[in-house]
């Protein structure tokens, strides 16, 4: 049995051993330490071009791993206040905090998110920012519920909750380029102009 309590949980993400799964507003979110980034690439046979996401309960926490002007960081706060928490994921510059394992192919971005769910938020904000990604073998729809979970991730930690409802659509995925947003995945948030 892989369910445990959230405080379990939380120790057993922040010792960076464990992979561990917890709802979010979308998908379930699959989430290691960012250090032990390569514990996803592993489970998930992911291949090693397609980054994570780094996920917070906050913006602030957030904001360290990203590099821009004055002008670009306008642009990305007020689009980050007006969507966070919720269902979008911003690709933008990243700062030499951002660790290599998150984007082993291209350290030059990095994928952020604040998710909009009080287990979600309550987790993070006692394990600081985690590598994420969707519950799925790669190649595979989301994995959304706990028995499919510990199904097919018995090694997965995941809390004990019958929380398990979400939207079930992945989130929108913004990268910054050239001045602009560029859509690589459409979610329920539609960026206006």
């Amino acid at each position: 049995m892989t369910q445990i309590s959230t405080a379990a949980l939380v120790a057993a993400a922040r010792s960076g051993g464990w992979l561990v799964g917890f709802p979010t507003d979308t998908v379930p979110a699959l989430a290691v330490r960012p250090d032990r980034s390569e514990l996803i690439f592993a489970a998930k046979q992911r291949s090693l071009d397609k980054p994570l996401i780094l996920m917070a309960a906050t913006p602030q926490a957030l904001w360290p791993f990203v590099a821009g002007t004055p002008q670009e960081w306008k642009v990305w706060q007020a689009v980050a206040q007006h969507h966070w928490p919720g269902a979008l994921t911003l690709v933008l510059p990243a700062s030499q905090r951002v660790p290599t394992g998150l984007n082993p192919t291209s350290a030059q971005t990095i994928g952020l998110r604040v998710p909009k769910s009080p287990l979600a938020q309550m987790i993070l904000e006692q394990t600081g920012s985690l590598a994420t990604t969707s519950i799925n073998r790669s190649g595979h729809p989301p994995l959304t519920s706990s028995q499919a979970i510990e199904s097919q991730f018995p090694e997965v930690l995941i809390p004990l909750t019958e929380d398990w409802e979400q939207s079930g659509t992945p989130s929108t995925v913004a990268r910054w380029r050239s001045g602009d947003w560029q859509i690589l995945r459409q979610g329920s948030i539609t960026l206006g102009r």
